[in-house]
């Protein structure tokens, strides 16, 4: 399972999508189309991304283009394993 599928599946269990999850691709926007995901939902997933990845988000480094598309949302957390 590669990193994608890893961020899908943390952001589908923190927001709990269920089914829903298989709709979502690389291109898929996730902010202003995912209900679940307002303040709080931001909040349960970048707790479970940290978690599970056992990396620090730092308040300064989210923004809103981190949450544009799951892509975008993958993209950030292979930046931070990198490091």
């Amino acid at each position: 399972m590669d990193n994608l599928d890893k961020v899908r599946d943390i952001l589908s269990d923190a927001l709990g999508l269920g089914e829903r999850k298989y709709s979502i691709t690389a291109e898929s926007n996730l902010l202003g189309s995912i209900p679940e995901l307002d303040s709080m939902g931001v909040v349960s997933v970048i707790t479970a991304l940290a978690e599970h990845f056992d990396i620090t988000i730092n308040d300064d480094e989210i923004s809103a283009k981190t949450f544009e598309t799951l892509g975008s949302l993958a993209s950030f957390v292979e930046q931070k394993l990198a490091k």
